[in-house]
């Protein structure tokens, strides 16, 4: 973060000083955590449901901090934001924080100011923000864009998933005037959500991937998520860039929604940057021939999943756009590393059982790319399919699954474990399909997952997890490496 006073980050917010005349200097991280806090961090209270944050304020000046973003008095040098009104804000704070009176709802509207205040500072200079949204694969390609950005200069991006009224206003605080690139990726549980964090961290540059069927059941249709993901491109200026995915209909329309340059990407022969003779390799890991106005070049992803293409299209749009040659693009996007856990990551044991873990989260459209995968890795291994609810479907819940497990037959899938009654329509489905007995079997959670693929795995055989995040069905993943030294 830039450096400001307390009594300056009390203007920006429109708070108060309390137990400080505003000199106190706020040089280092901001952090949530107080366990995380840097000398001269501004630590941010926020109250939740097990643990208060107030209740850490004076620990955190003991550990450097220089002051505090708080909505009540505390025994430290503060900043106390003003209370918000009864609303939609109230109650995504609720459930982001756990809170109950509204207070994490203030403190996460100071936070958005006070990061929207250094954004707009740094963006005077030669910071661009690169906003990234789709159904499935942000954080994937968040990663990649990362990844090919870094060479050209100092690249801030969240870890893992910090896509909320949280994780993007604190990754944004992490760009400091050496920054110049500020990758973000942009979630939404309701129409407006995307508009809100744009408007904290202002893009230049913004990628959409998809529209799938996640959250359907907030949104009511995929129409609806549409219009909801279509933000992104809607806060674009004139001079900005919408990178567009051509190959998804949804998302090709939202070229009329912006007035940014639209590049599209894809494997369509329209599009500005695509792909052309994608091929496999016996892991799954795609090649392709990198087509764009710049020039072409070869590219060999050690990514798992022919579904990265697309991701790594929309990653060299952007590097393409911020001065990188084809050449540089094919060359980082082929080194490129998985950086987020659980998600399509290969373990392979040393007795040979190789797992993918894929568990962070799941869609209907993931849950299909995740399953060609398995097929894809296991043609001449035995493949198991380990799979949990898809959540936040709404009345599309039951076909999505049925649709899913009649997939896993089609696809030769050998044995398919669904984890949990929420999910038994995958199940039924499987059965429906190929008239399966023991090839598939419900299980009522993952200890029951466990202790059937303890004893029925062998060596070499290829397990893929999957499930929606609230699940935790890594805890498999987890139990199958417990132990190995591979």
């Amino acid at each position: 973060m830039i450096a400001l006073s307390l009594a300056e980050i009390a203007d920006i917010v429109g708070g108060r000083l309390h137990n400080s005349d505003g000199g106190e200097r706020v040089t280092g991280g901001v952090e949530f955590d107080s366990r995380a806090l840097t000398e001269g961090g501004l630590f941010v209270a926020l109250p939740g449901e097990r643990v208060d944050g107030h209740t850490f304020a004076a620990r955190a000046i003991d550990a450097g901090a220089a002051g505090v973003l708080a909505a009540r008095e505390v025994d430290a040098p503060a900043v106390i934001v003003p209370p918000l009104p009864q609303g939609e804000a109230h109650e995504r704070s609720v459930a982001l924080t756990g809170d109950t009176d509204g207070s994490g709802a203030a403190v996460l509207a100071a936070l958005g100011k006070l990061a929207r205040h250094v954004v707009t500072v740094l963006s005077r200079d030669e910071l661009t923000v690169v906003g990234v949204t789709g159904s499935s694969g942000k954080t994937s390609t968040k990663d990649l864009i990362a990844q090919v950005l870094e060479p050209l200069g100092p690249t801030v991006a969240p870890p893992g998933s910090f896509n909320n009224e949280l994780g993007h206003p604190w990754t944004a605080l992490r760009a400091d005037a050496g920054t110049r690139h500020l990758v973000l990726e942009l979630s939404a549980r309701g129409v407006g959500h995307i508009a809100e964090l744009a408007a904290i961290a202002p893009p230049r540059i913004g990628v959409v991937l998809n529209v799938g069927s996640a959250h359907v059941s907030e949104f009511g249709s995929r129409d609806g998520i549409a219009q909801a993901k279509g933000e992104l491109v809607e806060a674009l200026p004139a001079d900005g860039v919408a990178v567009l995915n051509v190959d998804d209909p949804l998302v090709a329309a939202m070229a009329s929604r912006t007035k940014a340059r639209v590049v599209g990407v894809g494997e369509r022969p329209d599009a500005t940057v695509r792909a052309e003779n994608v091929r496999l390799d016996d892991q799954a890991r795609a090649s392709f021939r990198l087509v764009a106005p710049q020039g072409q070049a070869d590219v060999t992803l050690g990514l798992v999943g022919e579904h990265h293409v697309g991701n790594a299209l929309s990653a060299a749009a952007v590097a393409l756009e911020l001065g990188s040659s084809v050449e540089e693009v094919a060359e980082r996007l082929s080194t490129a590393q998985r950086r987020s856990a659980h998600r399509m990551e290969v373990v392979t044991r040393s007795d040979g059982l190789t797992v993918l873990d894929d568990s962070y989260n799941a869609n209907p459209e993931s849950m299909r790319a995740a399953l060609k995968t398995l097929a894809s890795m296991s043609k001449s291994k035995k493949s198991w399919a380990v799979l949990g609810v898809m959540a936040e479907l709404g009345a599309d819940t039951v076909s999505a699954h049925d649709d899913i497990g009649r997939l896993a037959v089609r696809l030769n899938i050998n044995r398919l474990v669904v984890v949990g009654q929420q999910a038994a329509a995958m199940h039924h489905g499987a059965c429906h399909e190929g008239s399966w007995g023991e090839e598939s079997v419900l299980v009522p959670d993952t200890d029951a997952a466990v202790a059937l693929l303890r004893d029925e795995l062998r060596p070499d055989d290829v397990v893929l997890v999957k499930a929606s995040n609230s699940v935790q069905l890594w805890r498999v993943t987890d139990a199958l490496l417990e132990g190995d030294n591979a």
